[in-house]
């Protein structure tokens, strides 16, 4: 294969603009999608394991549908379906005058999916801590607001921060299918460079190694976070 090599065409600064804009998208999207996620996974995972019924079944319902349909056709749903469904002004508005459309609906596609996923882990927290330190705080009078608040919620976030490390992650790799709604994110404006320089090896190369220095950044910082959170001598399911 006659493939001619030139890595400087990374390093021109239109191309190496465009690299820079694409990892500037890549952290909005996935650390915004990432804080929507926390915060209905939190609150789906907590209602899987509330005494009422019918509230851990609405929660379950929403983390099987979320799961068991792909991203990508959630991200086209949001983004394509959605408007057409919607009352006519309120659809035109998302079609024509909602400011980047493609970021919102990344962030909001994204963060929703990415947050079924984080209330598995919350609810499996929740369970490893045991039905002992639950029975504990009915009989010292804890309400059930405050058994979560005081006993089971400070335990099991420090115990699904090695699992959380991996969702957090996934939602950066995730992200690069913003590319398929029209968002130049870093996968995106790879394959832009690959286009327009038909150095195709080298954009995607490069790309590679930035998801890779993100992960490893990552993975370092959540080791750190794990070591000063883990709780010496616990032993869950009490």
């Amino acid at each position: 294969m006659n493939y001619n090599w030139n890595w400087g065409v990374l390093f021109e600064e239109e191309y190496l603009g465009w690299l820079i804009s694409g990892v500037g998208w890549t952290f909005s999207v996935a650390l915004v999608a990432w804080v929507l996620a926390l915060a209905v996974g939190v609150l789906v995972g907590v209602g899987r394991t509330l005494p009422s019924r019918p509230v851990a079944l609405i929660c379950t319902a929403y983390v099987e549908l979320f799961r068991n349909v792909p991203l990508l056709v959630q991200l086209f749903l949001w983004y394509f379906v959605l408007p057409e469904i919607v009352p006519s002004d309120l659809g035109r508005w998302m079609k024509r005058d909602m400011p980047n459309p493609e970021y919102v609906t990344a962030v909001i596609g994204l963060g929703l999916y990415t947050a079924s996923r984080v209330a598995e882990q919350v609810r499996a927290g929740i369970n490893a801590v045991g039905h002992g330190l639950t029975s504990a705080a009915y009989a010292n009078g804890f309400s059930t607001p405050q058994t979560y608040r005081y006993v089971l919620l400070p335990i099991s976030f420090r115990l699904i921060v090695p699992p959380m490390t991996s969702e957090f992650l996934t939602i950066f790799k995730n992200s690069s299918l913003a590319l398929t709604i029209g968002l130049l994110e870093l996968t995106a404006q790879s394959q832009q460079i690959a286009e327009y320089t038909f150095q195709g090896f080298e954009a995607f190369t490069a790309a590679t190694v930035i998801y890779v220095v993100i992960a490893l950044g990552a993975t370092v910082i959540a080791q750190i976070l794990e070591k000063y959170t883990r709780i010496p001598g616990f032993v869950g399911k009490a």
